[in-house]
């Protein structure tokens, strides 16, 4: 499928799809005999995993570095594996932080309220 239906499909826009082209994340886009990028499945599903690996904060060096680890093959799997269990250990203590914090938040909105209903009675 051509860059614009692969942009629908996959939410991107055509300048991050190009962009991602020129950063090496996307490797092996072929190309039609009139030189358009030409996008496989295999391409949606890899875009896909881009897409989770950004939203759950990995940094877009390391995407680089698990992509090119992707490109090797078989052999960099134990890395592949090594940076998704740091890349999960950060997201655990990402979350611990937002859970510690929105215990916070919702002590203050308690006050608040306890505040609030005491003024009104």
């Amino acid at each position: 499928m051509y860059i614009s239906e692969v942009s629908k499909q996959s939410g991107l826009s055509i300048h991050t799809l190009r962009y991602y082209e020129k950063e090496g994340l996307l490797t092996e886009v072929s190309r039609d005999v009139s030189g358009r990028r030409v996008y496989s499945n295999n391409d949606l599903i890899w875009l896909s995993w881009i897409q989770r690996l950004k939203t759950t904060g990995m940094k877009l060096d390391d995407i680089k570095q698990f992509s090119a680890l992707r490109k090797i093959g078989d052999s960099s799997i134990s890395d592949r594996k090594d940076m998704l269990i740091h890349h999960a250990q950060k997201l655990k203590a990402d979350i611990q932080r937002l859970e510690d914090e929105l215990e916070v938040v919702e002590y203050k909105v308690s006050a608040y309220a306890e505040k609030e209903h005491s003024l009104l009675t």
